[in-house]
């Protein structure tokens, strides 16, 4: 069979989804079924979510969760949370009740800063092309005042434009480096279209300008385009309170809590293997929001592990002190987000997740963000240093295991009540539905016998 074909992308969307089951499924028609069946009820909708992508043939739905009890800047936020991990959001919940009484969570922008770089190719003068980088400079902002006069309407715009010789990495490799403010709006588009227009200007300017010899006049554009390494693009988050007000935690006392937790931070800047673990935890709570919002969760996190490496090894974003009785921890974050432009609008329920937040600035999301983040790495260092990760997380994925072994409405509240006080893992709760199933309920005391001896 021919599993190729031109111009598919000019098939209607039913015609590209028919093509597509009749030559890659077994069961076409069900499966045609199945995946139309997630189209939006509203064509209106649907049109606008087919927008957002090329060769669309369905909907892929995930989860839209809610973490209630967030204390921001003595602000109380429910936090909107796209992930298809329940203990994610449930362990954000969790901190954020923790902390609701402890002062809450803070947060506060450092900088806004965003960068777009034009990398060019030029054997010319490095030197003269410094002589004249002022008159450059003013040439570069008015060829692309067009594109720039709304965003400078709003407060934002170009920042600074510097030249980077690289040639001694690169031979005739040098760089225009730009700094940008781009306000609400993440500003991917606005800043691509100015570098490129930037190129154009570049290679005129070095064409045209007397002080460049003709062997000189030759430039050539190898690429204009933003960075998502924002390392200036920065927010803080935190949470502080005495060390006594943490309270007791098993066995460990708020002194021991407080002293391991403090340790395990620092096994994560030491080690890369525990900090890239620990790293994703938090990108557990910040994707979740991002998504949520339709923001890039993957410019998001490319920026963030490159910060995490800044110095040469990858380590942890986030932090945590002990002094003079004073528990603190924080996050330094850098990300890149929009509230206006792009799908923050178009998507309906990212509309949604922004109102939810009370339709904040860019800097107000930066701040909740990185407090789902932080929040999200306390549940999970509190749970590391003191019952262990797996104990809350399989409690939640018992009903995925239930799901997937096709529990009805009977056996699930039996299932979740019976593991209460249990390990779960797939084949307790494959051994126990089987005995439900099989009307064995005698010898249920005897499986409560063999799991707690084991």
């Amino acid at each position: 069979m021919n599993k190729s074909i031109s111009g598919f992308s000019k098939l209607s969307k039913r015609k590209k989804l028919q093509w597509i089951v009749e030559n890659f499924f077994k069961d076409p028609e069900n499966v045609m079924r199945e995946l139309m069946s997630h189209w939006h009820q509203n064509e209106e909708q649907q049109r606008v979510l087919d927008g957002f992508s090329e060769n669309t043939i369905s909907n892929y739905v995930l989860p839209f969760g809610v973490a209630p009890n967030f204390v921001i800047n003595d602000k109380t936020y429910v936090l909107p949370m796209v992930i298809e991990e329940s203990s994610v959001v449930a362990a954000a919940s969790s901190a954020a009740k923790f902390w609701m009484n402890r002062g809450g969570f803070k947060a506060k922008v450092i900088a806004t800063k965003k960068v777009g770089q034009v990398h060019f190719s030029w054997s010319g003068n490095v030197e003269k092309l410094n002589s004249v980088f002022e008159e450059l400079d003013a040439q570069l902002r008015t060829d692309v005042s067009h594109i720039t006069a709304n965003m400078e309407n709003r407060g934002g715009g170009i920042l600074d434009i510097s030249l980077l010789d690289m040639t001694h990495l690169e031979g005739d490799y040098l760089q225009l480096k730009v700094n940008f403010e781009t306000c609400d709006s993440m500003g991917a588009n606005f800043i691509n279209s100015v570098l490129e227009e930037f190129g154009r200007s570049l290679k005129n300017f070095v064409a045209t300008h007397e002080i460049f010899e003709k062997k000189e006049k030759e430039l050539t554009i190898i690429m204009a385009i933003l960075s998502n390494y924002t390392p200036e693009c920065l927010v803080r988050a935190w949470v502080e309170c005495p060390v006594k007000d943490l309270g007791k935690h098993g066995e460990l006392d708020a002194s021991s809590f407080a002293e391991k937790f403090c340790k395990a931070i620092r096994i994560a800047h030491i080690d890369p293997h525990r900090a890239t673990t620990h790293n994703k935890g938090i990108f557990n709570g910040i994707d979740a929001v991002v998504l949520a919002t339709a923001n890039d969760f993957r410019a998001v996190e490319s920026c963030g592990h490159t910060y995490a490496a800044r110095d040469g090894q990858y380590r942890s974003l986030s932090y945590c002190s002990v002094e003079n009785g004073i528990f603190k921890f924080w996050l330094d974050l850098p990300i890149a987000l929009g509230t206006v432009g792009g799908l923050t609008k178009l998507h309906p329920v990212a509309r949604r997740s922004l109102e939810l937040l009370g339709n904040p600035s860019a800097s107000q999301l930066m701040e909740i963000i990185a407090v789902a983040g932080l929040a999200q790495n306390f549940a999970a260092i509190k749970s590391l240093v003191t019952t262990g990760i797996q104990k809350g997380h399989m409690k939640m994925h018992l009903l995925n295991i239930l799901n997937h072994l096709g529990a009805n409405e009977k056996e699930v509240p039996e299932t979740v009540n019976y593991f209460k006080d249990k390990v779960v893992s797939f084949s307790a709760v494959r051994d126990f539905l089987d005995l439900m199933r099989g009307d064995k309920k005698k010898d249920l005391n005897l499986l409560t016998d063999q799991k707690a001896s084991s």
